[in-house]
């Protein structure tokens, strides 16, 4: 009886032909390397993008004073003014109208720069009396030298109560060169209610500096005096006073 001897078999370590295809789908592929995103130095992920523009600056000024609202209407009625002079005639034809709207606009910003804004931006307010003989006096308000004052609020305001009445200086040197006599009667009430404003605040504040000096010299005179007659008063009890 003769054995047959089966020849050994060994399966391929890669299948050959049509089967290469699907040996290669089943292999795992290495994982594709994704590319990060590169950081930019100063700037972070969650940290906004800086903004810019006149508009950006503004709201900042606005978002960092103490008083926006009041700092609001003192601009809204002072630039009003000037850009309604300036611009009026090129949205209506009507001269009566924009110099009505202008006269509105400067009789609203003198009596809110001079009973509110100040007040509220700079500690400072004036009005002026009359005596029964006729006299005319300045009487001037200042706030409380413990008050800490915004340095926004107070650059903004010092800015425009003193260039106010430049741009009408300006503008009413144009009218006369132009022969514009109705529009520099307008200028001329300008002029004058803004540079009354400027040297009534200007006053006021040389005032509250002096009446700050002048209280600390009284205040450290009289620490001195007391001081000093206390110790004379103590030395005279003592004891052992020789």
């Amino acid at each position: 009886m003769s054995d047959r001897i089966e020849p050994d078999t060994i399966a391929p370590d890669v299948p050959l032909y049509g089967q290469a295809s699907e040996y290669r789908r089943q292999s795992p592929e290495p994982p594709l390397l994704q590319s990060q995103p590169r950081a930019t130095p100063g700037l972070t992920s969650q940290s906004p993008a800086p903004e810019r523009g006149a508009i950006a600056t503004i709201y900042h000024k606005l978002k960092d004073s103490s008083h926006p609202i009041a700092l609001i209407f003192f601009l809204g009625f002072r630039v009003g003014a000037l850009a309604t002079y300036c611009f009026g005639l090129f949205f209506t034809s009507s001269f009566v109208f924009m110099f009505i709207t202008t006269i509105l606009l400067l009789a609203a910003d003198f009596w809110t720069t001079k009973n509110i804004a100040g007040r509220l931006l700079v500690g400072l307010r004036w009005w002026n009396e009359s005596s029964s003989d006729g006299k005319s006096t300045w009487v001037f308000e200042t706030a409380d030298p413990a008050r800490v004052i915004n340095p926004i609020d107070s650059k903004v305001f010092w800015m425009f109560v003193y260039g106010a009445p430049a741009f009408w200086v300006i503008l009413a040197l144009l009218a006369i060169l132009k022969l514009q006599f109705l529009s520099l009667i307008l200028v001329i009430i300008a002029g004058v209610l803004s540079t009354t404003n400027a040297v009534a605040f200007s006053r006021c504040d040389k005032f509250s500096k002096a009446n700050g000096v002048v209280g600390n010299l009284t205040g450290s005179l009289l620490s001195r005096a007391v001081g000093g007659g206390l110790n004379g008063m103590f030395s005279r009890l003592s004891p052992f006073r020789g």
